[in-house]
């Protein structure tokens, strides 16, 4: 596991793919195993990332970082960015979506609605093209609200679905859903100081 910072109180790592960002089954290999293990004790989430879904993410090693920090993606001081690679290309080069999501748990997939309704929840983020070739786009995403499958459902629902995300409708192979977590950047809880920091994926399908 790739440690980006660590101090007393917060640990910047890299989430790998295929690990599960919170708790999971009894026994499962998960990012808080795996952190107790690195620290000697335990670990708090404060944000998540889809399992298929790697890339840059903190967690605080006491509950009273843990209570700040998820503070901060609350009232969105926190900022996260991503880069992902996607079938088509916007009609502009940067700009926002928004849209109203449902997630559905039994069928573990978010929609596209109309109206607002129980369960309904406003979905916000920005986008800039950063290249084009051979029908693809690879773009960086910056997200105003954390909803479940965001990124994945507002850019399949405009006719874009990220390369491998069979899920939301891509018709490319690739081995990986091409989505990263590559930049976070909070006030450190007990600092006070701003801390920023980027990783960008290292797969070939991002080098448009």
């Amino acid at each position: 596991m790739e440690i980006l910072f660590e101090d007393r109180d917060l640990i910047v790592c890299i989430k790998e793919r295929g690990i599960l960002s919170q708790q999971g089954k009894e026994g499962e290999r998960t990012m808080l195993s795996l952190l107790s293990e690195h620290t000697g004790s335990e670990a708090y989430p404060v944000h998540r990332l889809d399992k298929e879904v790697g890339g840059v993410m903190v967690f605080a090693k006491n509950q009273k970082c843990a209570a700040a920090l998820s503070a901060q993606v609350s009232d969105r001081t926190m900022e996260k960015e991503y880069i992902t690679v996607i079938e088509g290309s916007p009609a502009e080069k940067e700009g926002t979506m928004e849209d109203l999501l449902f997630f559905d748990r039994s069928k573990n997939k978010a929609f596209t609605v109309k109206k607002e309704r129980r369960g309904v929840k406003k979905a916000l983020l920005s986008y800039k093209l950063m290249a084009e070739g051979d029908g693809l786009s690879l773009v960086r995403v910056k997200l105003h609200t954390g909803r479940t499958h965001q990124i994945r459902v507002q850019l399949a629902s405009r006719k874009m679905p990220i390369v491998g995300d069979r899920r939301y409708g891509s018709s490319r192979e690739s081995r990986i859903i091409a989505l990263w977590s590559c930049y976070i950047s909070f006030v450190h809880p007990v600092t006070g100081e701003r801390m920023d920091f980027e990783k960008m994926p290292e797969e070939e399908i991002f080098k448009i």
